[in-house]
């Protein structure tokens, strides 16, 4: 396809469950201040696990995106999905005055041609596709199945486990919700899930087989199953049960594992032309994408970086931007001994010398790791970034590795208030998934 001719691609829409915060203005006004969400673990008795700490969602109301009884009938990640959905969906002006005026239960109207005055899209509902990342589904509904399957047998179990707890049934709802009949997809790959499925929404909007997509991820794994797993594997930190405030510390030297997180962040994406065409308010454009596999191992990244460094130097070739003009990097940061290293390794290799010039921080040191809901998020901060030219911090960084060769600008502590021409944002997924998304200041060419 010839560059100059295709379709850019705008963010018009914002929505977000976080750690910190369940609107957008919440969120970024934490993050900016550097608030941590870590505390004791509260969805579950952690007593016996080695790690009893957590960021979790706090006051969450899903009142306010969906009657109570079609809540009752979604998985937790699929309400924080939905949620952060209609945020961005009525962010961007999609929803008609009738339905915001009467009430959260009131849908979209009709879904399909445009003709119900609650339907405000400028699209019809078949141009508008939904692609969401999820890592590990309803995992309180297979918990609880598997509780009543081994207590009472097969005929206890929840007669919806199934399509409770599958990971695709998040963007499904989203769907319902919000009457919306183009591609509805799910992006697997762990850790970089809602990276990924962020991918996958620009290149259907750049193949025209959509005018806007509702893109993201999200996750509720806080749960007994997942967090001893995590345990089991080492990966997550023991050492500050009593300071959960301190213990997601990214590239410090003192850092022993990752805390787990929650939530959702949903992107509305459409076609620029149209976009402007609508009056939308433009937050940035989505410039780039890039993707690639380690092959090295299920858990571990390649320790040389190149990996990382691949799929970083392909997102700046789709984004046709030289390594110089990228201004801040969100880092997927998880505050493990073996990823802040590789990381910066990756970054040394796809940056050259502007890896010392570029602002890094992870934001994992204050919403912990949302996994597949964390690229999401990380890309709504780039959004941010490059719309208010701000860099938020890397808290509880004291001291940096620099014996693991953690030697770069990490915005210790302290946010920064700089211009910010281009941000991006990088996942590194188990099964060795890494992908990186380049967004751009809105206007930039």
């Amino acid at each position: 396809m010839d560059s100059g001719k295709r379709r850019r691609v705008a963010v018009t829409g914002l929505g977000i469950i976080s750690p910190i915060g369940n609107d957008v203005a919440t969120f970024w006004s934490n993050l900016k201040a550097g608030v941590s969400g870590a505390g004791p673990v509260t969805h579950f008795d952690a007593s016996r696990l080695e790690s009893r700490i957590a960021c979790e969602v706090k006051g969450f109301e899903p009142g306010l995106y969906m009657e109570s009884k079609e809540a009752r009938k979604m998985a937790l990640f699929s309400q924080y999905a939905v949620a952060a959905a209609v945020q961005a969906w009525r962010d961007a002006g999609m929803e008609g005055e009738a339905a915001a005026e009467e009430g959260p239960a009131i849908g979209v109207g009709d879904g399909g041609d445009g003709d119900s005055p609650h339907w405000k899209a400028p699209y019809p509902a078949g141009r508008i596709g939904i692609v969401l990342g999820n890592g590990i589904g309803g995992l309180e509904i297979c918990t609880e199945s598997h509780r009543k399957l081994f207590e009472s047998g097969p005929g206890r179990m929840l007669p919806m486990t199934v399509p409770l707890m599958i990971a695709n049934e998040a963007a499904g709802n989203v769907a319902i919700r919000l009457g919306v009949k183009g591609p509805a997809l799910t992006a697997v790959t762990a850790c970089a899930s809602g990276t990924d499925a962020l991918g996958q929404a620009l290149d259907l909007i750049r193949a025209g087989r959509c005018d806007a997509v509702l893109a993201g991820g999200t996750e509720a794994a806080i749960a007994e199953f997942a967090m001893g797993g995590f345990c089991r594997l080492k990966a997550l930190s023991t050492g500050f049960n009593d300071r959960p405030t301190e213990a997601s510390r990214p590239f410090d030297v003192d850092r022993d594992g990752f805390v787990i997180g929650e939530g959702a962040a949903v992107l509305l994406l459409e076609d620029w032309d149209r976009a402007k065409e609508r009056g939308a308010t433009i937050y940035a454009e989505f410039a780039g994408y890039g993707a690639s596999c380690d092959a090295y191992h299920l858990t571990a990244p390649d320790p040389t970086g190149q990996g990382g460094a691949a799929a970083m130097v392909s997102a700046l070739e789709d984004a046709e931007l030289a390594p110089e003009a990228i201004d801040y990097y969100n880092a997927h940061g998880t505050s493990t001994k073996i990823n802040d290293p590789v990381e910066t390794q990756m970054l040394k290799l796809a940056f050259g010398e502007h890896a010392r010039k570029l602002k890094i921080s992870s934001t994992k040191s204050m919403i912990g790791h949302c996994i597949a809901a964390a690229g999401a998020i990380e890309a709504l901060v780039c959004v941010k970034s490059v719309q208010e030219g701000f860099v938020p911090p890397t808290i509880n960084l004291q001291k940096p590795d620099l014996a693991e060769g953690c030697d770069l600008d990490y915005t210790p502590n302290q946010g920064l208030s700089l211009p910010v021409r281009a941000a991006a944002s990088g996942s590194l997924g188990f099964g060795g998934h890494n992908s990186v998304i380049i967004m751009r200041k809105a206007g930039e060419r």
